[in-house]
């Protein structure tokens, strides 16, 4: 009997199925929306975008090309027809013959072109290859939207509106989530490498902010001893006690690091040059890239790396020109391809518009630092211009 009532109550307090299910649904959320899962999920969002924009729009593009080769066989065919039927000696009506041919291929090239003609043959299909499926779907959830590549097609315009809805906050999320985590690493190697005690000039810098910070709390402390008498002059007392209790500490040891003192890492504030230099130099390694693999002058280069991390996207300048390549004696088909200098290519914009959050990032914490130390001291010195005058009253 007893084994019995056991066995009922361990049934009872089992878990059923769907609340088990409900928990592992929500640490499943849990890690896709954390720092390591949001990587995962823009990166499968942006590869789930390629495969269906490939689906969607590349038969269209294909019957595009067929209809442009179909138009040039059939010109060239009828040019070759009244050369073979017409009297040689009559000049005046072959070139209108040619003219007239050549005017309404032209205007099929056109309209081809209006409808995402690019040009290629139609044994490859460059536009809407993995490859260029990806640049697509990264360039929408990114807004920098080069504009090269476009759906034609009604399914391909919808699905871009509803695939926009989801990924642009997908991506924004990324960038804070991914943005936060550089930055305080980047902290923290900041304040272990750069303002270490064995830097030249760091450790005679803090000496002189800690000898001012001395000076200060001994100034203050002394005046407030001299003006004890009154009520007010007592509360002015505290306050200004607590002044410069307070601005040495932040000033000194959050900034400075005293010698043998710990202090908070991530209280460190991160110089306004020193971001600029991160973004110019990453700019600059791009372009070194780009240099290499699109064959571009080292400005031009330096351009389109600005251009695409500020989610400018003029378009006059995109990759793809070496990073899709093709072979003509072996006539494969090279949207099967995905190369690695498109993945290298994917992951410097993303990793540097991560860069750039991050620097943003570090320059306002950087800027709302100074503002609220100015704020401090021009109230600290307000208070002791006030102080001194209580005390000069008779």
């Amino acid at each position: 009997m007893e084994r019995k009532r056991s066995v009922r109550r361990h049934r009872r307090y089992e878990k059923s199925y769907a609340k088990r299910a409900k928990e592992y649904c929500r640490t499943f959320i849990a890690f896709l929306f954390s720092n390591v899962g949001i990587i995962g999920l823009v990166v499968g969002y942006t590869m789930g975008g390629a495969l269906m924009f490939r689906a969607i729009e590349k038969d269209y593009n294909f019957q595009v090309k067929t209809d442009v080769l179909v138009a040039k066989n059939l010109a060239v065919t009828k040019i070759w027809n009244y050369t073979l039927s017409m009297n040689p000696f009559t000049e005046e009506d072959y070139r209108k013959m040619i003219d007239k041919e050549l005017v309404n291929f032209q205007n099929i090239i056109v309209k081809s072109v209006d409808k995402g003609y690019d040009g290629t043959r139609l044994s490859y299909s460059e536009q809407w290859s993995i490859a260029g499926a990806f640049l697509y779907s990264l360039t929408v959830i990114t807004t920098i939207g080069y504009g090269n590549i476009t759906p034609h097609t009604m399914a391909g315009q919808i699905m871009t509106i509803f695939y926009a809805i989801i990924g642009m906050p997908l991506f924004l999320l990324y960038l804070s989530n991914i943005g936060d985590i550089m930055a305080r690493s980047f902290k923290w190697i900041y304040a272990n490498i750069c303002l270490c005690r064995w830097c030249p000039g760091v450790a005679t810098r803090r000496a002189e902010r800690k000898k001012k910070a001395d000076k200060l709390r001994y100034y203050s402390d002394d005046e407030v001893g001299s003006s004890s008498d009154s009520v007010e002059n007592t509360k002015m007392e505290d306050a200004v006690h607590r002044k410069t209790s307070y601005a040495p500490s932040e000033a000194t040891t959050a900034a400075d690091g005293d010698s043998e003192e710990s202090y908070d890492v991530q209280s460190v504030t991160v110089p306004i040059t020193v971001c600029l230099m991160i973004m110019v130099g990453y700019i600059c390694f791009g372009g070194f890239l780009f240099c290499r693999w699109e064959d571009w002058k080292f400005l031009e280069a330096a351009y389109f790396c600005f251009i695409s991390l500020s989610t400018i996207g003029f378009g006059d300048l995109v990759p793809g020109d070496k990073i899709i390549g093709h072979s003509d004696a072996d006539e494969v088909l090279v949207d099967e391809v995905f190369e690695l200098r498109f993945v290298f290519c994917a992951a410097y914009l993303m990793l540097g518009m991560a860069l750039i959050a991050m620097c943003f990032n570090l320059m306002q914490e950087e800027v709302i630092h100074k503002i609220r130390t100015a704020i401090e001291t021009v109230k600290y010195i307000f208070r002791c211009n006030r102080k001194q005058n209580f005390s000069e009253l008779p």
